[in-house]
């Protein structure tokens, strides 16, 4: 599961990692995020007119055939073991998978005394990590257009389960042009690229409540604080019931704090 995550490259940060043409409308002049919540707007990179694309998308996929936005539940994350066959992933993992850019992820880990603690989980070199993701473009009858995006999932990897049983799937850039290529890459190929990312790769560091919040967005909630008591290793992870994807009320329909986990 990922209900919140963190960018805070520059433009120039993500043309250079990710490659994209030219001056990506609504990149520059991005300011920099750290408690991007769903239904607000995230980046995205996509293969477009044989080039790399930047384009911005509101998180919480809704599929082209929803009649009525408002009354469907946003997707936020898609499982990987399921994406193919979910009637409201199925296109998407064929036409149009995208990379989104982030700079770290945060997980609730929910212990047997009922608290939540939530972990701010980023790579261990600094550098930005590219999150499998979909987008879809929903049209009203009116003609009026919306591109909205679900991040996918996987299992945790051995060293991030403690907190949580789901995880994030990275792709490597040397994989970019692969899950990009929706043309050429069967979605057989595609899935074969969701998986945990390896045990190094992530460190997790226990941060401020204040995330909990979607109005707080300052590079201090990215910051570790004091932990009374890790998450033990043998903590046995709550799953949900069902096999689809979890679903989120979009932010603003409670006081601020999502109830994602």
């Amino acid at each position: 599961m990922c209900g919140r995550f963190a960018l805070k490259a520059s433009a120039e940060e993500l043309r250079n990692v990710f490659e994209y043409l030219g001056a990506a409308p609504g990149a520059e002049g991005m300011p920099p995020r750290f408690n991007i919540a769903p239904t607000q707007p995230i980046a995205t990179i996509r293969h477009a007119h044989g080039a790399r694309r930047f384009a911005l998308v509101r998180w919480g996929l809704v599929p082209g055939w929803v009649k009525d936005p408002s009354a469907f539940s946003l997707l936020i994350n898609a499982r990987a073991e399921t994406v193919a066959e979910k009637p409201s992933f199925r296109g998407a993992i064929r036409h149009r998978r995208c990379l989104v850019p982030a700079s770290g992820y945060y997980e609730w880990h929910r212990p047997d005394d009922g608290s939540r603690q939530p972990w701010y989980i980023r790579p261990r070199d600094g550098k930005l990590v590219a999150l499998a993701g979909l987008w879809e473009e929903w049209c009203d009858p009116d003609g009026g257009e919306i591109e909205t995006g679900a991040l996918l999932t996987v299992p945790a990897n051995a060293a991030l389960a403690p907190i949580h049983h789901r995880m994030p799937a990275v792709i490597a850039p040397e994989d970019f042009d692969t899950w990009l290529d929706v043309g050429g890459t069967s979605v057989k190929e595609a899935l074969a690229l969701l998986r945990p990312a390896p045990e190094s790769f992530f460190e997790a560091v226990p941060v401020s409540q204040r995330v909990n919040s979607a109005r707080d967005d300052d590079e201090a909630l990215t910051e570790q604080v004091a932990l009374a008591e890790a998450p033990a290793e043998s903590a046995s992870p709550k799953r949900t019931a069902g096999a689809g994807t979890r679903q989120a009320k979009p932010a603003g329909r409670t006081s601020g704090q999502l109830d994602l986990f």
